[in-house]
């Protein structure tokens, strides 16, 4: 709805909200009046409009402080759980208009929009345009829809994007004004900038955006308008661009000199010294001279570059703190890891920005068992099945049960809600299939908002599913049946809350000991880390167990504090606690501790490493609030690197190999009798022990001795890793085919090996993370790979000896690399394509995750009606969670394919429910069982003959149609649909295929069993869920010659019916293409044939020989979204 701009300021101006509302925004009138104490007094509020239950409250008089606002928020929510407030001062002079978000799991987030009389307004009517209802929208529109707008309207999502769009124009334009490197390239006959140019933009941009949140804490000799102000001095005392422009003449000494090097390393002129003034030394090797400006030595940059981009920064407030954003002109940390992923374009690297549920859940569900399986092999007694560790969930099971499962079902007393609290229809339904397969109440009815028993579009069939299944699970832990730490994978459980109470409440020393010795080693890897999304999810995580150690060494001590003991006891725990009692600030210290020793990322893009490491620095700034307490930031160059994941030497034995073996094309031959290479290893061998040796007193360092690396170390550790690296680059490129005898001259072949190298960008794992590699790889590898096809990288680099190749997609090899690089017993965690589960190409990879894994789950998500990823087309999802150990057997465990609604979100993960499908892999596909009941649907099937066996290549034959590309329904015919375009005439759409059967009569049969419901069920389960290939016909098991007669004959009659009344229903569309002019074509709607399709299951269900259980379970699966308003299910082609 386009809004009355100049109607809706007036009203605005004036205070007028019922006019506004009413008038101009199309809400309903609504009278209710709230008197809420707060703080020993009340205040009042006034409902002036509605729209479908979603209230608009306005408070009159004193605008309250924020705190009181939330505690307003707080009661008004138990009236009007979808609201906002509108707070007005009393001489109409200002407003707040406030919304507040609610996450499961997360602190509520208010989200306050200030307008001031004698401002515009531009913004704010902006958020009120995406609210406002036309009459068209009238009939439709539901509460749910008006709570999604308002999300859009005032979330801080759209403010960072605004950011985020301004910073991509000011990104381009100082780009322009920058000189020293070479000129454009033509790309496509367009001039493309030299990418040492845009990587130098970036970095500048980095470097600006950190020394603006710094100088806006006062660290910058207390100036808070520190660049602006040194920028003005420089000009008036030198003139704008005279002699030396402010780039040169202050900003690059500020850098390299004032931030970079400690005040005793500083050489520095007075008249420099005095006008950087008091800066601290940051340290970190964010602000060294870096390697761009030792190449480029002419760089220079103008004034006037500046001026325009702190023109930019000044319209915002910079924050570190991580509260969430309270204004429209804010910036934290936050913003910066999203202006990354979208300047980059991420989309055209096929990665994307992963949000914190991913995130969070892949790295809690990977690093935690890795903890527990490492304590447990160093304190075993503490993990006997009855021992107090698993006694915390027998004893408080709820704890651990996520809220999301447990609302409307466990109340916070720990009391189970009666099945008397429930509708009557629900209570009939739940014991008896039949009373519940075909009311619509219990399959169809939503909830419109979280009630007191229902989650947000939560249907009642969904409700009785998640009491069922809560239940159980808590039966399950007061029996004391879980004892394992992959137990609380696969039941989904709170595993973050349960190991902080295992530490916070181990009994005995040594149980702490060996979790506080699991936590300070475990080495992270996020191997296409980008802007660091799961760096910081892994970093939260580690954090809270590092503090929960912390904290109960002090107990250990403080209970012997009193009572005699000897002096040794519990030194350990003292010697960590004086460490810690040297520091300023705990927080800072511990944060800084784990970014060290326990994380690691690599990108193939140097820009993603810097904002990743920017983003790093910014948390740990964060945690100071006065300039003396800052401690050096840690150098973590050699944590965050650069390169290509998958080009390079990783393993030991792939080194030992390059160095013993040549290979030349496929052919593999020994170099030993030819050239000593055995020695060649043992010497490159031997230097990697002092390279591992100084990397670890380099660590050292910046944690246990000051804090205080210098440049020369640095530089010293560099050269000795390039010296290795050359070496190794050499012999790789030899594999490519990139030899002196192969290029005849010197000249030609170091040309050669340039351009390889650069294209190539080989990144050995072996070398520069050789400490880590050498005692057997990384303990936990998590992240989200690139979705690109090979081919469209080909061009620029090419792999080697993968047995995944021919999955052609980038993920696939990372995936690989990933389980070569992981320990033994480790543990990775990623999201990818969902192919991984379901499409033969993938069968590679499927065979190196399955052969290398004791314990694998996978989760499986739809991109309809809501997505993962927000803003893409055709993004369907699989999380993958693997315990790498090489066995005979394995457990395998997936959930369904996953469906929800953007209101769902906040809830999704917490929902997750595996079940345990080893039994029913098919190649190329595992499954998508997730639930008890399809477990023994599959079970019941298996024996029949699949379809294929009832196929025929005869020259009479009768002909099965069927659309290639369904999403909510199979439309399979007796007849050709109709379908014309004015290229070709009359003709069988491409998307439209054709089986051949022996009889009128099988024909018949086939087409009944490809519409139901449990062939959908079928589909789903193994195909990619959009589109239809003839494995999944070829195998379902139909068994058709096990058919009796009376179904036979109940079956062709049904296909005659639902054809009948599919053509009944259809609808000719009309639509013109480029290629192919206009196309003609009926399009079909099976949902309105689920009365027919019904009867159909019913008489397979005989056949089957299904329970009622069954029947009722395959009738109304996925029945929520299928019987919906969804997207349009044709979509034929040209």
């Amino acid at each position: 709805m386009k809004i009355d701009v100049p109607a809706v300021r007036k009203c605005l101006k004036q205070f007028d909200f019922k006019t506004l509302f009413r008038e101009q925004l199309g809400w309903d009138n609504h009278h209710a009046q709230l008197d809420i104490p707060v703080n020993g007094r009340t205040v009042s509020l006034c409902a002036i409009a509605q729209k479908r239950g979603f209230v608009a409250f306005i408070c009159e008089g004193q605008i309250p402080d924020r705190p009181t606002r939330l505690k307003l928020d707080h009661q008004i929510t138990k009236s009007a759980r979808e609201h906002f407030v509108i707070y007005a001062d009393k001489a109409k002079g200002q407003q707040v208009w406030q919304w507040v978000r609610r996450e499961q799991g997360k602190p509520l987030a208010s989200r306050d929009h200030r307008f001031d009389i004698r401002q515009s307004g531009d913004f704010l009517i902006q958020r009120l345009d995406q609210i406002a209802v036309d009459m068209d929208e009238e009939e439709n529109i539901t509460v749910v829809d008006v709570a999604g707008r308002a999300r859009a309207a005032f979330d801080v999502d759209k403010v960072t994007k605004r950011f985020y769009d301004r910073f991509k124009t000011e990104h381009a334009a100082f780009l322009k004004l920058i000189k020293g490197f070479p000129k454009p390239q033509k790309i496509d006959g367009k001039d493309v900038p030299h990418p040492d140019l845009q990587w130098y933009t970036s970095l500048m941009l980095n470097r600006l955006m950190f020394v603006y949140f710094i100088q806006k804490k006062g660290f910058l000799d207390g100036d808070t308008e520190y660049l602006r102000n040194r920028l003005k001095m420089v000009q008036q005392a030198r003139g704008k661009d005279k002699f030396l422009s402010f780039y040169r003449y202050f900003l690059l000494h500020l850098f390299h000199e004032g931030l970079g090097k400690s005040p005793d390393e500083r050489k520095l002129d007075v008249a420099i010294e005095k006008l950087l003034g008091k800066v601290p030394f940051l340290n970190g090797g964010f602000f060294e001279v870096h390697e761009l400006e030792q190449s480029y030595p002419d760089i220079d940059i103008p004034d006037n570059a500046f001026e325009k981009l702190f023109d930019f920064f000044d319209q915002y407030r910079w924050h570190l703190d991580e509260r969430p954003l309270r204004a429209d002109n804010e910036i934290n940390p936050d913003v910066v890891g999203y202006i990354f992923e979208k300047y980059i374009n991420q989309k055209q690297m096929g990665a994307y920005y992963t949000k914190e549920d991913i995130t969070g859940y892949i790295s809690k569900n990977t690093i935690i068992p890795y903890l527990f399986d490492t304590a447990q092999k160093k304190c075993a007694i503490a993990f006997e099945p009855d021992s107090a560790l698993w006694r915390l969930l027998r004893d408080n099971p709820d704890r651990y049960i996520y809220p999301a499962v447990r609302h409307g079902v466990i109340k916070d007393d720990g009391t189970v809600i009666p099945e008397s609290a429930l509708p009557d229809f629900v209570r009939k339904g739940m014991p008896d299939p039949k009373a519940r397969m075909h009311d619509n109440r219990y399959n169809l009815q939503q909830a419109m908002a979280e009630d007191e028993l229902r989650l947000v579009t939560e249907t009642w069939r969904e409700y009785v599913y998640r009491r069922n299944r809560c239940l159980e699970i808590r039966e399950k832990l007061q029996k004391g049946e879980v004892r394992q730490i992959n137990d609380l994978i696969t039941l989904n459980l709170d595993i973050w809350q349960f190991a902080r109470d295992a530490i916070v409440h181990a009994e005995g020393p040594e149980l702490l000991r060996a979790f506080w010795d699991a936590i300070i080693k475990v080495t992270v890897l996020d191997p296409t880390c980008g802007s660091g999304a799961f760096l910081f999810a892994a970093l939260r995580i580690l954090e809270t167990l590092y503090s929960d150690c912390l904290e109960r060494m002090e107990r250990f001590i403080e209970d012997i504090a009193d009572k005699p003991h000897h002096p040794e006891q519990y030194s350990d725990f003292k010697k960590v606690l004086t460490q810690l009692a040297k520091h300023h600030n705990e927080r800072y210290f511990i944060l800084k501790s784990i970014i060290i020793n326990n994380l690691f990322g690599v990108d193939i893009m140097e820009e993603a490493v810097e904002i990743c490491k920017l983003r790093l620095f910014l948390k740990l700034v964060a945690q100071v609030e006065k300039v003396e307490q800052i401690e050096p930031l840690p150098d973590i160059d050699f944590n965050i690197r650069a390169g290509n994941t998958l080009v390079g030497y990783a393993t030991a034995d792939q080194v030992r190999k390059a160095f013993t073996e040549e290979i030349t094309g496929k052919n593999i031959q020994s170099k030993l009798l030819l050239d000593s290479a055995e020695d060649d290893y043992k010497r490159f061998e031997d230097d990697m022990l002092i390279v591992k040796k100084t990397f670890q007193q380099y660590r050292d360092q910046q944690t246990t001795d000051g804090g205080k690396v210098t440049h020369k170390d640095k530089l010293d550790l560099r050269k000795r890793l390039a010296e290795l690296d050359v070496q190794l680059d050499l012999i790789l490129a030899g594999e490519y085919g990139i030899t002196l005898k192969g290029y005849g001259s010197k000249a030609a072949y170091e040309q050669a090996f340039i351009k390889w190298k650069d294209s190539h960008q080989p990144f050995h794992w072996f070398v520069e993370f050789y400490g880590i590699m050498s005692a057997g790889g990384f303990d936990v590898i998590i992240g989200n790979p690139p979705y690109v096809e090979y081919n469209k990288i080909k061009k620029e680099y090419t792999v080697r000896n993968y047995n995944t190749e021919n999955c052609s997609n980038l993920y696939a090899y990372v995936v690989e690399r990933c389980l070569n690089i992981l320990c033994e017993n480790g543990r990775t965690g990623m999201i990818v394509q969902l192919p991984i589960v379901c499409t033969d190409r993938m069968q590679p990879l499927q065979k190196e995750l399955l052969e290398k894994s004791s314990s694998i789950w996978f989760s499986n998500f739809d991109d309809r009606p809501a997505r993962l990823f927000d803003g893409l087309e055709h993004i369907r999802a699989t999380i993958f969670l693997t315990q790498k150990e090489i066995c005979n057997t394995n457990m395998r465990y997936s959930t369904t394919y996953n469906r929800w609604y953007s209101e769902f979100r906040p809830k999704l993960f917490e929902m997750l429910s595996f079940t345990e499908s080893s039994d029913f892999f098919m190649a190329g596909t595992i499954p998508k069982i997730g639930q008890k009941t399809a477990k023994m649907v599959r079970e019941i099937i298996a024996p029949f003959a699949p379809l294929r066996n009832n196929f025929t290549s005869a020259y009479k034959s009768v002909s099965v149609y069927f659309h290639n590309a369904p999403q909510y329904w199979i439309r399979a015919m007796n007849f050709a649909p109709y379908f014309w375009n004015e290229r070709n005439g009359e003709h069988i759409s491409t998307q439209v295929k054709i089986l051949s059967l022996p009889s009128k009569n099988d024909a018949a049969i086939i087409v009944a069993a490809l519409n139901s419901s449990v062939f959908y069920w079928w589909f789903l389960i193994l195909s990619d869920c959009r589109h239809l290939n003839m494995r999944e016909i070829e195998n379902f098991p139909l068994g058709l010659e096990r058919f009796s007669e009376a179904a036979k004959m109940q079956l062709i009659v049904l296909t005659n019916d639902l054809m009948r009344d599919m053509k009944q229903h259809k609808q000719r569309k009309h639509c013109q293409y480029k290629t192919t002019g206009k196309v003609v074509y009926d399009e079909f709607y099976p949902k309105n044939s689920k009365s027919i399709i019904d009867k159909i299951d019913t008489v397979l269900a005989q056949h089957y020989g299904f329970t009622d259980e069954e029947l009722d379970y395959i009738i109304n699966y996925d029945i929520k979204y299928r019987m919906g308003n969804n997207d349009d299910e044709n979509g034929d082609d040209e």
